[in-house]
């Protein structure tokens, strides 16, 4: 990947506010509202079942690519992808900062 390129992806901090399940997404899911600061609230859906409970997300840091367009999963619509990374099960672990930072701040 060329540096313009990894510059044109816009990955932020954001604080989930609010997590309930997707029941009408095929795989188990979560919907997700996450602030962005500046940025403002955005909605996820995320496959985060296996290692999560909806409790465990509220109030959890993450970091998403904003900038990657919005999609419609079981009626939901996601506008960022929250990022992560596959434990040794294949079970997705949450890709997040280790310490607080101001929420909206951009990877670089």
């Amino acid at each position: 990947m060329s540096p313009e390129a990894f510059a044109a992806l816009d990955v932020r901090v954001g604080r989930i506010v609010r997590a309930e399940p997707n029941e009408k997404a095929r795989k188990p899911a979560y919907k997700l509202w996450i602030d962005f600061g500046p940025l403002g609230e955005r909605r996820s859906s995320a496959q985060l079942v296996q290692r999560y409970t909806a409790a465990d997300l509220t109030g959890r840091l993450v970091v998403a690519a904003v900038n990657l367009g919005s999609r419609s999963i079981a009626g939901f619509e996601s506008e960022v992808l929250v990022l992560g990374v596959p434990d040794a099960e294949g079970a997705v672990i949450l890709l997040a900062p280790e310490r607080e930072v101001p929420l909206g701040g951009r990877l670089y």
